[in-house]
């Protein structure tokens, strides 16, 4: 097959519409397809970690509060620097951002290695390991989402959200099944051995891509750069409508912070069937992805962005109240399929309504809002199910996340009208945004 030319920032629109909506339209470039096999040699790491260190934690303390540190220890340091990394992702080549990070993540899985077979016993190491793993998180994120425009043209980026998420869900779906495994027949350093190799694995992937962004942002660092990308999502309300309803939906809504204690004391399924039910709303996720692929959002994409969260919500409150594994593993399947149509309808807007000089810096403010809804949301979960138990902390999670979204069809009503996620001619809306961050930079 021959390599379709690198695209140009400005990609051509003659291009036919039959060509436009190939399922693998993305697939035809060659630094996409490398940086997605990076992603999921990466992604698949980071998944049988999260499984080992979520139940050698528990393990350790049987304390449900001790999950919730767990999250919390990654998400403090997004949540420090998540300006800074977006001002750096937007400075230095993108490439050589998620170069460093690969090879800190394999740095970071050999600390854990060496803490496992070192035989100690307090977790206080664990949560120093996991703020290391949050302050590479911090410029990962913001980096991969920023990168992935550069890489195809941008009447194909939804095509390439959709591909990409298939394959984040492939990984998460092997990642924590293969996890659970190693971890129940070798123990937890053979999980973090392999993850090892898998980050290195990925940093070769990363090395072979030949797209170089060179620095988008020519100005140096000052206040006023740092906080442009925030200043555009307040003033874009499609965009910040989209983040903060994923932000309040997850942080209320996330039971898998609790699959620990459901697997244990709810199920009574050991660390095997841990890794199942991590793999579940993954499995949904990736059929959603490759569903949407093949059928993309043409029309109503903001109101079914709505639907999707809701269907969330209420699959939170059903498994919660279940006390099947059957029927567990099938709801959980369904809130992954429910939250992958709000993670490419968001992912989509966020980039292809940004300018490409300030992509980095609005994905730190994504992946800002994203880290609070999952790190800070597992705290959220450890804490209240401490306080309450595990099943009315999922019910009330589920309750919460409806009642967001009745709140957030009223104030984000341009969202709701969303229609098609074709990149389009700028809205007065974004044209307007884009001149208030402008203006307060002067």
């Amino acid at each position: 097959m021959t390599e379709p030319p690198h695209p140009s920032p400005t990609p051509p629109a003659a291009l036919g519409s039959a060509h436009n909506d190939a399922p693998h339209a993305a697939l035809r470039y060659r630094d996409f397809r490398l940086y997605q096999a990076a992603r999921l040699s990466s992604v698949l790491s980071s998944e049988m970690v999260a499984v080992a260190v979520a139940w050698q934690v528990y393990e350790t303390t049987h304390r449900a509060v001790s999950l919730g540190y767990v999250g919390l220890a990654q998400f403090l340091p997004s949540f420090l620097l998540f300006l800074v990394a977006g001002h750096a992702v937007d400075r230095f080549d993108r490439r050589r951002v998620l170069q460093l990070v690969q090879f800190s993540y394999a740095v970071i899985a050999a600390l854990l290695l060496a803490y496992s077979l070192a035989g100690a016993r307090a977790v206080a190491p664990v949560y120093g390991i996991l703020i290391l793993l949050g302050i590479a998180r911090a410029f990962g994120a913001p980096a991969g989402q920023a990168f992935v425009p550069d890489l195809v043209p941008e009447q194909h980026f939804a095509n390439a959200v959709t591909w990409g998420s298939s394959v984040f869900m492939v990984a998460t779906i092997t990642g924590p099944g293969l996890g659970g495994l190693v971890y129940a027949w070798m123990g937890a350093a053979s999980v973090y051995g392999v993850a090892v190799v898998a980050y290195l694995v990925a940093f070769g992937f990363t090395t072979a891509i030949r797209t170089r962004t060179g620095r988008m942002e020519p100005r140096g660092a000052s206040l006023e750069t740092v906080l442009a990308g925030f200043r555009y999502v307040w003033n874009s309300p499609i965009i910040l409508g989209s983040i903060s309803l994923d932000l309040f939906a997850v942080l209320l809504g996330g039971a898998v912070a609790l699959l620990p204690i459901f697997a244990s004391n709810v199920l009574h399924t050991g660390v095997r069937g841990l890794g199942v039910l991590r793999a579940a709303p993954s499995a949904g996720a990736m059929l959603m992805a490759i569903l949407l692929a093949f059928r993309p959002l043409r029309r109503r994409a903001g109101a079914l962005m709505f639907a999707g969260v809701a269907i969330f919500g209420a699959a939170t409150i059903a498994f919660g109240l279940s006390r099947s594994l059957p029927l567990s593993l099938g709801l959980l399947f369904v809130v992954g399929a429910a939250d992958m149509i709000s993670v490419v309808v968001r992912q989509t807007l966020v980039q292809i309504k940004t300018p490409s000089q300030m992509r980095g810096r609005v994905s730190a403010v994504n992946m800002l809002f994203i880290g609070t809804s999952n790190e800070f949301g597992e705290f959220e979960s450890g804490v209240t199910a401490q306080w309450l138990g595990a099943v009315p902390a999922t019910v009330l999670g589920g309750i919460g996340t409806l009642l967001v979204v009745a709140a957030w069809t009223r104030m984000f009503p341009e969202l709701r009208r969303v229609q098609s996620l074709r990149p389009t001619g700028k809205s007065a809306t974004q044209r307007e945004a884009e001149r208030r961050a402008s203006a307060q930079q002067v």
